[in-house]
């Protein structure tokens, strides 16, 4: 790795049910240093968002938790963080030629509407502060077909720029990005903000969401705030502040 901390230590595992577990087993056990990097050529049980599975298709993609302790970062800021981490994956999906690259509140990325990498940080607190952050991502590289419901919403490198990737090569380039973006958050945690809003996928766009409690409302992204709440504004000028399981994006 031609980084400074980001994988110099590397767990490489065959098969595992989660990155994410195995990583916060190693953290329990206090055998991890940070910028360790858990990688797994499957993942049985990957996790998502919602409590979803991430399908990966075995030796074709990265599925890796990265262990960061940003102590630095305020509890009530922890969503600057999977600002940092969105924006370095999509920065490196976009390196290798793939164009329209959006991030998807709060933290899928992209590619001509379609996705392809997904990120779950699992974050504990002590006091006011982060005390260390398990940093979950899959992308999909050279996988080409999915079999889940919704699979017609899915994509990788292999597809969008039609030949395959060379897998180590590709760790290295995502590790090298997401230590500079790290190194640069640590100097100001809020120095990621604008560019998150010019990269969000329907960023001031009107568009029709599910609200709850409210259900189908006709609105546009206006902001995501400290806490990381999507902010939407509907058609009257009624704003809307969303947890991640509260609103829905509808096609």
């Amino acid at each position: 790795m031609n980084t400074l901390f980001i994988g110099q230590n590397k767990v490489h595992l065959r098969s595992i049910d989660s990155t994410n577990n195995y990583t916060t087993e190693l953290m329990r056990q206090s055998v991890i240093h940070e910028g360790t990097i858990v990688i797994a050529d499957e993942q049985t049980n990957g996790k998502g968002q919602r409590g979803n599975e991430w399908e990966s298709e075995s030796g074709k993609n990265l599925t890796l938790s990265v262990y960061l302790t940003p102590t630095f970062l305020k509890a009530t800021e922890q969503f600057y963080l999977n600002k940092c981490i969105s924006l370095s994956v999509a920065e490196f999906i976009r390196n290798v030629g793939c164009k329209n690259v959006e991030v998807k509140w709060p933290n899928d990325v992209l590619v001509n509407g379609k996705k392809i990498a997904g990120i779950l940080i699992e974050n504990s607190v002590r006091g006011n502060f982060i005390q260390s952050a398990i940093v979950g991502i899959g992308i999909n590289i050279n996988q080409i077909q999915f079999s889940f419901n919704g699979s017609e919403y899915c994509s990788s490198l292999a597809l969008e720029t039609q030949f395959e990737h060379n897998l180590e090569a590709g760790l290295g380039v995502l590790c090298e990005i997401i230590e500079y973006r790290y190194l640069k958050f640590k100097t100001n945690s809020k120095c990621f903000d604008q560019e998150y809003l010019e990269q969000l996928y329907q960023y001031e766009q009107v568009a029709t969401y599910s609200i709850k409690g409210k259900g189908e409302v006709f609105a546009q992204i206006k902001s995501v705030n400290n806490l990381g709440q999507l902010i939407l504004v509907d058609e009257y000028g009624n704003e809307f502040s969303c947890n991640f399981k509260e609103v829905e994006f509808l096609r």
